[in-house]
């Protein structure tokens, strides 16, 4: 599960049990993750379960059974449980807030780790790792949506997802719950997990933090599970540090690889024979048994979502199956597409000010009335997000915004005013400024008008503008050519309103037309 780095707020007063929602994280296949406040004022991260999770009193038993084992986890590298309710109307785990990116944010945004800094983030993955399995708790799905990085320090987060041995509902024939890349090839063969199968999903997200990429690949989740089976990984690049280390616990036989507490040695104190030790599976203790009674549903909201990989009853995945993308980070924008967005924000703005200096009147309207729309639209888009993230899509989401419409559009007044007076008190000391500098007429508007946009996009509530446009602006900056048409059509606009109000001096019509209106006053 990881956390957004925009996180979206939530309408306001909205509570669960004694929590205040500050603002939704992310969602997952099971759930969504909320920040929210406890009554003493601390935050913490709120995982609700959503009603066909955990719709029976089975379910819930189940669910309060594995919360009673994994609020004994406690470690500085592990968001543990700090509340819960698994009989509350609606059920809920609250854990330890963790202020940062995801692993796979981070490596996207400041590039692999390095030096001491990966044998730092290999040494505290696995002390965190080692914590859960202290208290007879497999992870099942380590991977680096599953790491917050707190500065330089990795915390584990959604430990307990089960594959849930005893729930008809999520084990039937064929089905695999996990992540294609991140799964120990045991499970891929359909034997139960062990410490060993975490240790390999270990050693796959320290190969990630190291590289910048899936040590087995992208492509279809069936290529990567086949890779996974082989043992066919890419480790070329991996600092030589710990390229060793991650080779061992990367073999396809459990039995070969190092446990936790040689992978910690080997850390602390270098590198240990691991590569020849056999382990003997039936040797291990409770961790490693089939009948691990730890087994029980906790996969709560991740904001990269959990694969469910539907397969055949060969034991083949499914070709059909859409969801076979591979738990990579979400594409990074290239520097080419983020510089089209940027241009064609920058032309829309440019359109909006030289709008404003040849017709100030009708601009004005214009503005005032894609703004108080704006908002409109996006309260009535957060309110289906909260809806959904507290019971689920429904079919009559689509209807339901229709008919609540009119009411967001009565909810955004007060805030399109607001905003509206905020820029155009700005833009009236821009246009005072530049009437004591003596500044001509087209000079004046042209200043105010760009302080009144600039206020519109930055000032307050702003960011209910900024998200609507991002989501018309995004899909027409994916490729050169529709984004140059209308990038072309929008600057070619501006500028022929530039060079009217230039040329036959500014419209002030339908309050009147005079000529140069501010040199009267003068």
């Amino acid at each position: 599960m990881a956390f957004s780095p925009r996180p979206e707020p939530a309408p306001p007063d909205l509570r669960v049990g004694d929590y205040t929602v500050l603002a939704r994280l992310g969602e997952g296949g099971m759930g969504v993750v909320h920040l929210a406040r406890r009554p003493d004022g601390h935050r913490v991260a709120l995982k609700v379960l959503r009603p066909h999770i955990v719709g029976d009193d089975e379910a819930r038993s189940r669910l309060a059974r594995e919360v009673s084992s994994l609020s004994r986890i406690r470690s500085r590298w592990v968001a543990e449980i700090v509340d819960a309710d698994p009989w509350g109307e609606i059920p809920y785990v609250a854990t330890r807030y963790v202020p940062g990116l995801s692993l796979h944010e981070h490596v996207a945004q400041e590039g692999p780790l390095d030096g001491d800094e990966l044998a730092w983030f290999a040494q505290c993955l696995a002390e965190g790792l080692a914590s859960v399995h202290d208290v007879g708790v497999l992870h099942r799905d380590v991977k680096p949506s599953n790491v917050l990085m707190e500065g330089r320090t990795p915390i584990l987060i959604d430990f307990g997802l089960a594959r849930v041995a005893d729930d008809p509902r999520l084990t039937h024939t064929g089905w695999l719950l996990g992540t294609p890349g991140y799964l120990a090839p045991e499970i891929l063969y359909g034997d139960d997990a062990t410490a060993a199968s975490d240790v390999h999903s270990w050693a796959a997200t320290v190969a990630y933090a190291g590289t910048g990429r899936a040590p087995f690949g992208r492509g279809p989740a069936v290529a990567i599970m086949d890779r996974v089976r082989r043992g066919e990984h890419d480790l070329s690049a991996l600092p030589d540090d710990v390229h060793d280390l991650v080779r061992a616990a990367l073999d396809p036989d459990p039995r070969r690889r190092p446990s936790l507490g040689e992978i910690r040695d080997w850390l602390v104190e270098g590198p240990l024979p691991v590569a020849a030790a056999s382990i003997d599976l039936d040797d291990r203790d409770d961790m490693g048994h089939t009948g691990d009674p730890y087994t029980l549903p906790l996969a709560l909201a991740s904001a990269a979502d959990e694969r469910t990989i539907s397969l055949f009853d060969d034991g083949e995945p499914d070709p059909r199956d859409t969801r076979w993308l591979d738990d990579e980070a979400p594409p990074r924008v290239g520097l080419a597409e983020r510089t089209r967005r940027t241009l064609l924000v920058v032309g829309l703005g440019l359109a909006a000010v030289t709008g404003l200096a040849s017709h100030p009147w009708p601009a004005l309207a214009v503005l005032a009335v894609l703004t108080w729309l704006l908002r409109g639209a996006s309260l009535a888009g957060s309110a289906v997000d909260v809806r959904r993230s507290i019971r689920g899509s429904r079919w009559y989401d689509g209807p339901q915004l229709l008919l609540a419409s009119p009411w967001h559009a009565v909810q955004a007044v007060p805030g399109a005013l607001l905003l509206l007076l905020w820029s155009l008190g700005l833009g009236l000391a821009c246009a005072l400024i530049c009437y004591a500098a003596q500044a001509t007429e087209q000079v004046t508007l042209l200043a105010s008008g760009a302080v009144v946009v600039v206020s519109l996009w930055v000032g307050p509530g702003g960011s209910r503008l900024r998200g609507p446009v991002s989501r018309l602006v995004e899909p027409l900056c994916r490729r050169f050519v529709p984004w140059l048409v209308v990038w072309v059509l929008v600057v070619g606009g501006a500028l022929t309103l530039g060079v009217l109000a230039e040329e036959r001096g500014t419209v002030w019509r339908p309050l009147g037309n005079p000529v140069n209106g501010l040199e009267q006053l003068r």
